[in-house]
């Protein structure tokens, strides 16, 4: 495992360490107080440098597309990483500022910054932008993945069949169990003063916060990692056995239910592979079905948001797929519908209107009705990229986990990403086609709208 660690840090300047008050450690993705690498590196120096851990996170109103849906999920799951950050000595300062410009701020009393790692555009640009103007040397870990990205693949992968063997190649190594450590002295940073710092992490906070509040917290979803633990616990022993092959019936619900905790950081991808790996009442095949998801499906998209230029939009798409999209954008759509019908779910499809629903009413939706969902917007649309704006934007806007590689990828795979050519159809082109047809033939479409409707 030791071996394993030193290849999720990357050096982000050429700066070295310096006198300093502590080392401080930037959370941003990884947003939790165990099995975070990134936290372990941190404490790591701390001990040898016989310096505290101080812990600070940039809470901004304006962060990309998110709203009271997702501040009301990260700021719970917030006050408990705080407290079990506190019993073990660490201080989480959280500063109401631009979580670069929070980093900064604290980087001018630490001899050291590491930092976790994401992959979207905007978090690059905060590294980046740390890296260029601390005072003090950056250390980058990979903590919300199981095998690091570029330690898989230093270029943009064709699809799950390319990466594939590379993940499994190495997640042995990853995810093998840490050897015992030796105990640590404890390094109180708890008294140290921190102006400005958030006191409470609460609704009052929320509250006080100008937030878009026209998408509300979904009801019955709280977010913090004990939480994710529980949900764990209930899927390993409840739902796994029966995954691989119910996996793909929303009427079942076998889904884990953990996205969103992965989105903010709240568990660790390591966790969870350990305890399907480790779950004796499931079949090998149903254990292999859920690592590929977590594994090989999340940590494509993940490539995708590092390596492709202009990962948010229409032209990240594969070129074949973009090509005989548009070579196809003056078909005739049997249905045409603008974004705010589509948003409230005003079509003749019930199918879609109640995917929709869900979407809106509880911030998640099965995989394979999202999948029906984002082709849907794709054959309904003036054009291609019009429809892959308005998908990008609804996902963003009300799934827990939108905002991020997976969700991103899910909706691109929608328009050919990671997949492959097809025979030839009106408007979709070469891209491949979802009709009502099969939901009905996989499982029973009616009974699912029917619970839909009782939300």
């Amino acid at each position: 495992m030791a071996e394993a660690a030193t290849t999720r840090e990357s050096v982000l300047n050429n700066l070295r360490l310096r006198q300093g008050r502590y080392v401080l450690y930037w959370m941003q993705a990884s947003q939790r107080a165990e099995e975070n690498p990134a936290l372990d590196a941190a404490v790591e120096r701390g001990n040898a440098l016989g310096l505290p851990v101080l812990c600070v996170l940039g809470l901004t109103a304006s962060y990309p597309e998110a709203n009271l849906r997702h501040y009301a999920f990260m700021i719970e799951g917030l006050a408990e990483t705080r407290a079990a950050l506190a019993r073990r000595g660490i201080q989480l300062a959280v500063l109401p500022a631009e979580p670069h410009e929070a980093a900064l701020r604290l980087a001018a009393d630490s001899t050291l910054v590491v930092c976790d790692c994401g992959y979207m555009p905007h978090q690059r640009k905060w590294r980046t932008r740390v890296a260029r103007e601390a005072p003090c040397a950056v250390i980058q870990v990979e903590s919300d993945v199981v095998v690091p990205v570029a330690e898989a693949s230093q270029k943009a992968e064709w699809s799950a069949a390319t990466l594939r063997p590379k993940i499994l190649r190495l997640r042995d190594r990853y995810l093998a169990p840490a050897p015992p450590r030796a105990a640590r002295p404890k390094h109180d940073s708890l008294g140290i003063a921190v102006p400005g710092s958030i006191g409470i992490l609460d609704s009052a906070l929320l509250d006080s916060l100008p937030l878009d509040r026209s998408v509300g917290p979904a009801p019955g979803v709280r977010g913090g990692t004990s939480r994710a633990r529980t949900l764990l616990s209930r899927f390993v022993e409840e739902k796994l056995p029966f995954y691989a092959d119910e996996r793909n019936n929303p009427c079942l619900e076998t889904q884990s239910g953990l996205s969103p905790y992965l989105h903010f950081g709240q568990i660790s991808p390591v966790t969870i592979a350990r305890a399907v790996r480790a779950a004796s009442g499931a079949s090998e095949a149903a254990r292999e079905a859920l690592l590929e998801q977590l594994l090989v499906r999340r940590e494509l998209a993940c490539n995708f948001a590092a390596y492709a230029p202009n990962c948010e939009t229409f032209a990240a798409v594969p070129s074949w797929a973009r090509k005989t999209l548009e070579a196809h954008a003056g078909d005739t759509r049997p249905y045409t519908y603008g974004a705010r019908q589509l948003e409230e779910g005003r079509t003749h499809d019930p199918y879609w209107n109640a995917a929709m629903r869900e979407m809106r009413l509880t911030g998640r939706l099965h995989g394979y009705m999202r999948m029906y969902w984002g082709k849907k917007i794709l054959e309904w649309s003036s054009s291609p990229a019009a429809a892959f704006r308005t998908a990008l934007r609804l996902n963003n806007r009300y799934f827990l986990d939108g905002r991020d590689p997976n969700s991103l990828a899910g909706v691109a795979w929608c328009f050919g990403l990671h997949d492959r050519p097809w025979q030839e159809r009106p408007i979709f082109g070469m891209v491949r086609y979802m009709n009502e047809s099969g939901l009905r033939r996989k499982f029973d479409i009616e009974a699912w709208v029917r619970r839909i409707a009782a939300l």
